[in-house]
């Protein structure tokens, strides 16, 4: 077959099947699997060689380890510190020992492919997962964001584990292979300066106004850490894992994941395919008992060691089992270990070739599973398709319509002030047009929406999202695309406002400070203050909490220091309301208020 012929092929493939598991509930992942399974050799055999579809489709795989990489911040990671280093570092160990126990004194391995084989199979799908929780939209659900972290470390320790086997394979003249120490010197100081020149050359191709040259300088970063890392022997996602840390906390982070995800996605699905055209089904059809029963081993070893990870960890019943059935399957660097473990002769084909079927197996049960425990809380998840915006520009764009937003739209409509309403909750959009508004069901996070709502002729974009992570996202996104836009953005906690305030957000205000100092100051007058003096004492309040976030700002990234501004601060207020009694010459003093920053 020509190429063009094969890529239709695939096309078709992939357009028959995965619209039919979304239609039935299902992972277009899944769909993807059943595409390579069907058309690949052990299938109707249209596409005969799955190894080099199997090569190129890795570039999915670099591109979504960059995408990790961008999301990598050190702040982000120091958050998350305890899900990645305590539950990802426990799962990793815990099961890889777990199943190399099992082979180790159930089937008589030797250690090191019984460690292999362990290690292999303890690693999930970072592509699977990431997609599952993508579609359901439950990355921030405590279960996604435990499987988040513990994916995360999985990603990381799958890098020395493929140094180490790149040591061990054979070279094709037979001797062993070797890193290149002169090249990775190299490649290292182009890491560091590259480090400090990129947001500049960034900068500078973002100055241009072209969309598709800052998407081919995204795509050639990714690449080139790729194949320098490769040149000098080590794996090509390691470059792209880089790469992505190198920019995540630059201002270019949303745009350059926004450009590479249409390409992930494609490269991933052929990846998925690839993988489903590999899997070896007549294994299948000479041992299928034996086949089925080493899939259902693999995934109640890892569901039960992960559930009982999760109850130490500290989710909750339901959300336990969520993510324990979340990464029960075998992951898409099982088979680079497999192939590498193979070609070490670690393991033998026979074993390696068994061991792909399972992974590939496995991945198809976990949508299922993942499916019933839906169905069985009763969570469907929603498959409404975006609403089209099909109206010109108004200066007024508001980012969320729950409660916070629809106050600011009657009050808008009120002085008949036109604006633009986005919500990405569909049972929201439907609750608020019975009562005559007009508001878009829509992703505020996708910059092509924001451009279809006319963002960029709008005097006001208003934040209402209740959501931290993609307020943040949105700010930081419109901040640089639409700089002349006013942000005005309603924050959830302190730490969300200061975030905000640190993107440059014009206007931010917490969403429960105005009510609570409202209550306070008719609290202070029903115990027996004067209204002035209780007047007083909240604008004293409201005026050095604010000054004091602006501080502890600053210090967001030293605990040390963010702790003793905290304390100051706090002795500061009950200074100045000493003050305030003495120089008033009231009681107040007697009945000194216990203050400090506020949550």
């Amino acid at each position: 077959m020509t190429f063009l012929s094969e890529a239709l092929t695939f096309l078709l493939a992939a357009i028959i099947t995965v619209p039919v598991c979304k239609r039935l509930g299902l992972s277009s992942v899944l769909g993807y699997l059943a595409a390579g399974l069907l058309i690949g050799p052990y299938g109707i055999g249209f596409i005969g060689e799955a190894e080099e579809v199997l090569h190129f489709a890795e570039i999915g795989v670099v591109l979504l380890l960059f995408v990790i990489g961008l999301e990598l911040q050190p702040r982000r990671l120091w958050v998350m510190r305890r899900a990645v280093f305590g539950l990802g570092t426990a799962q990793v160990l815990c099961t890889t020992l777990a199943i190399a126990a099992v082979l180790l004194f159930g089937f008589h391995f030797s250690v090191p492919a019984s460690l292999l084989l362990g290690f292999s199979l303890a690693l999930s799908s970072t592509a699977f997962v990431l997609q599952l929780l993508g579609e359901q939209g439950k990355l921030n659900k405590p279960h996604g964001r435990a499987a988040f972290g513990v994916l995360l470390m999985q990603d990381v320790a799958v890098i020395p584990a493929i140094a180490l086997l790149n040591f061990l394979t054979p070279a094709a003249d037979g001797q062993a292979a070797s890193l290149h120490p002169w090249l990775l010197l190299i490649i290292l100081a182009g890491l560091v300066l590259a480090r400090f020149s990129l947001r500049p050359v960034l900068r500078f191709i973002a100055g241009t106004g072209i969309h598709e040259l800052f998407a081919a300088a995204g795509l050639a970063l990714v690449v080139g850490a790729a194949l320098a890392m490769n040149s000098a022997g080590l794996s090509m996602g390691l470059g792209a894992f880089i790469a992505g840390m190198m920019v995540a906390d630059s201002e270019y982070r949303h745009q350059l994941e926004t450009d590479v995800m249409p390409f992930k996605g494609l490269l991933l699905g052929l990846f998925f395919m690839a993988v489903g055209m590999s899997a070896n089904l007549a294994l299948l059809g000479d041992s299928p008992l034996t086949v089925i029963g080493l899939v259902l081993a693999l995934v109640f070893t890892k569901a039960a060691v992960l559930l009982l990870l999760a109850f130490w960890y500290g989710l909750e019943k339901g959300e336990a089992w969520r993510g324990a059935l979340l990464l029960s399957q075998g992951g898409e660097f099982a088979f680079v270990l497999l192939v590498a473990g193979a070609g070490a002769a670690v393991i033998s084909d026979q074993v390696a070739e068994m061991a792909v079927l399972v992974v590939t197996l496995s991945m198809a049960t976990t949508p299922l599973l993942v499916a019933l425990v839906d169905r069985l809380k009763r969570t469907p998840v929603s498959q409404r398709p975006e609403d089209k915006i099909d109206v010109s520009s108004h200066p007024v764009v508001i980012a969320g319509f729950g409660r916070f937003g629809q106050i600011l739209g009657r009050v808008l409509s009120m002085r008949n002030i036109p604006f633009t309403a986005l919500e990405a909750n569909p049972r929201q959009v439907d609750f608020v047009r019975r009562y005559g508004h007009q508001v878009y069901y829509g992703d505020a996070s996708r910059l092509d929406l924001l451009y279809s709502a006319h963002v960029a002729e709008a005097s006001a974009l208003i934040l209402a999202i209740g959501n931290i992570e993609v307020s943040l996202k949105i700010a930081e996104m419109v901040g640089r695309t639409w700089p002349n836009v006013r942000i005005f953005a309603r924050a959830r906690n302190r730490h969300h406002e200061m975030a905000l305030r640190r993107l440059g957000v014009h206007y931010v205000i917490r969403e429960t400070l105005m009510s609570s100092l409202a209550m306070t100051e008719k609290l202070l007058t029903h115990i027996g203050l004067p209204e002035k003096s209780a007047k007083e004492a909240v604008a004293t309040f409201k005026s050095h909490d604010h000054q004091t976030l602006l501080k502890q700002a600053a210090l967001l990234h030293d605990q040390e220091a963010y702790d003793r501004a905290t304390m100051t601060a706090a002795e500061e207020l009950r200074a100045l309301f000493r003050e305030d009694a003495s120089s008033s010459g009231s009681e107040e003093a007697d009945r000194e208020p216990e203050a400090g920053a506020s949550p």
